[in-house]
Order: structure tokens, then sequence, then C-alpha cells
């Protein structure tokens, strides 16, 4: 349920009602709007009685909530969030590109991409310290040195840097990193992971699981925003099906289905979506058509010698020309949008 107070409400006015909801044994979760704010109820098993808080000084009006989410409902919080990390700003009508390798393998090479990519664009670097392969005899990560390398891209370029954390033992390190913590496919579900990065300072991206339906998603989401962290981006990497033309297959129809029902910002992720190199430009053209809030895609300066996912990365001309591209399709959707 959602108490949605009249833009005349004092401070006052908000406490007596958040003091009148926590009297009850439920959650008050106060959120500032535009012009006035709303209060969320959390935690209440059945129906509440509206009544009772209507008749509250202040109160315009009670709204019931009708998804299993509640944080990251629309209807808990109609505006879009922004994310800002630095100068960067992420949601609503920005459109962000985050680019790097899928690994982190050397100083010098990430150095290389990372000139490569913001030189074309690129507002975000990514990289994987610790990376969580199908095989245990694949590359796993350089581990904290991989953290130390993207702190050095994050000061010779300025670029802010994401990178994935895997597990409960390494968050305290990869967050004294990052300025942005990946939460991978394989870890959507994982909850102690999640109610951990609710706890976080740092913004979080959380990809949608290989085989999970968009409620689901928004649920595991739910666990972060629960946690007290407002601060996250849901990441679209394609989910698993029968194909065999791509590794996985993209759902462009959750961008729009996302962007009605949260008001979180959603991108996509095309590299591991297509695990081919020739996919990732036409999905990342197919993603901001449909108003993806941004991109996360692979690059690599000699992808034949990467250790990690080479087949699905860019080289530095491509991403060039992708940039180009989708900076171009955004421009006609924005120009539309305000009658030009």
């Amino acid at each position: 349920m959602l108490v949605v107070m009249n833009h005349k409400a004092t401070p006052e006015d908000i406490d007596a009602v958040v003091k009148a909801i926590e009297s009850r044994g439920y959650v008050a979760k106060p959120i500032p709007g535009g012009d006035r704010t709303a209060i969320g109820v959390l935690y209440n098993k059945g129906a509440v009685d509206n009544s009772f808080f209507l008749g509250l000084k202040g109160v315009k009006d009670v709204v019931p909530v009708t998804r299993p989410y509640k944080l990251v409902s629309r209807e808990f919080h109609p505006e879009d969030t922004v994310i800002r990390i630095g100068d960067v700003s992420l949601g609503a009508e920005n459109l962000t590109i985050i680019a790097g390798p899928c690994a982190i393998e050397s100083e010098t090479q990430a150095l290389t991409i990372a000139e490569h990519v913001q030189r074309a664009g690129a507002h975000i670097f990514r990289g994987g310290a610790f990376k969580p392969r199908t095989s245990p005899y694949s590359f796993q990560g350089l581990g904290e040195e991989g953290l130390k390398i993207l702190a050095k891209v994050r000061e010779t370029t300025g670029m802010p840097v994401v990178t994935e954390v895997i597990d409960h033992e390494t968050f305290d390190l990869v967050e004294q990193y990052a300025d942005i913590i990946q939460i991978g496919t394989r870890n959507m579900q994982n909850f102690s992971l999640l109610k951990r990065a609710g706890h976080s300072s740092k913004p979080v991206v959380l990809k949608r699981g290989m085989a999970a339906t968009i409620d689901e998603w928004l649920m595991a989401a739910e666990y972060i925003l629960e946690g007290g962290n407002s601060q996250l981006i849901l990441c679209e990497r394609g989910v698993r099906t029968f194909v065999h033309h791509s590794r996985n297959t993209l759902d462009l129809s959750a961008v729009p289905v996302v962007r009605k029902e949260s008001h979180l910002p959603i991108i996509i992720d095309p590299s591991h979506a297509a695990g081919r190199r020739d996919q990732v430009i036409p999905l990342s053209r197919a993603g901001v058509a449909v108003s993806a809030h941004g991109l996360m895609v692979e690059v690599h300066h000699a992808p034949e010698q990467a250790l990690s996912d080479g087949g699905q990365s860019l080289y530095p001309y491509q991403f060039e020309r992708l940039c180009q591209q989708v900076r171009s399709i955004f421009g006609t959707f924005r120009a539309e949008e305000n009658g030009h």
C-alpha cells in the first residue's frame, strides 16, 4: 500500500503517518517526490485499513499496490530513477555506454582498451577481475590485482569502473575498488548476496538470470532496494532458449515491460546475449530503439588473444561504429519525442 501525502503536508504530518504505520507493526518507507511525499507500507501480511490512514492529517490518498514487488514498482515510485556516478548519469533521458574487456588481463591491456573506448564515446569502463566460468579450467580472473588495474584505469581516464562480485567473501574487496558493482546472471537469485548488495553504498548492476522471468528478476531487485540501496540498474543479457544461432536470446521485449513496471533504469548486454561478434552491433541498435537506458558492450584490441570471450568482443573500430549508430538512433527518438 502507498500513502500519498498532500503537497502541503508538513514534515510533522509525514512523521505522524510514519509512526501510525509503525504502530500497526508495518514498516514505513518515505519516498520523496517532485511536489509531494508518498509513504510505502511494507510487511503487511493482509489487507490494510485504508480508512484509518485517509483520516490522518496531510494524507491525500491511499493506493493499493498490486504487484508482489513494491519498492521497484512505478506504483511506489512514479518518476524514473537516475543513478549518478561522478559526472555520469544513467537513467531517464540519458543513453549511457559501458564498454571494456570481458576480463582484465594486464595493466597494458586494460589501459589500451580504455583509451579506445573512451575516445569512441564510452562513459563507464567494464572489466572482470573475478570471473565465474562454466569450466573450472578457464581463466578465473586476476582477483585483487585486476581490481587494482581497474583503479588505475579510473585514475588515468576519469571513467568510473564496473566489475562483478561473485561471492560474499570478496564483496568488501570489490566494493573498495569499484564504482559500480555487478551481480551476474548466475547470482541473480543468490539471496544472501542480494541482501549484502542492499547494504552497499555503491550502485549495483543486476543482470537477469538466464532462465528468469521478469517478475523473478524484479523480485530479486526488491531484495536490494529493501536493504536500503536504491541505486540499482537492471541489465537484460539474454535468456536461455533452444536456438543455436546465438549463445542466448536477447529479450528486447523486456525493456518496454520493465520501463512500464519499474522506475529503475534498464540497460542491455548484447555481447553476452549474442556470444558472436557480428550480432553485437545490430542488437545494440535494437536495444536503443526499444528505449534501453544504456548498453554494456565487450571490446578488445586483440580479441583473438583474449583470455575470455574473445569471440564476442568488438574490435575498437567496430565499437566506434556502434557508438555512432546508436547515438544517431537515440538522437532521432529524442527529437521525435520533443516534437521536432
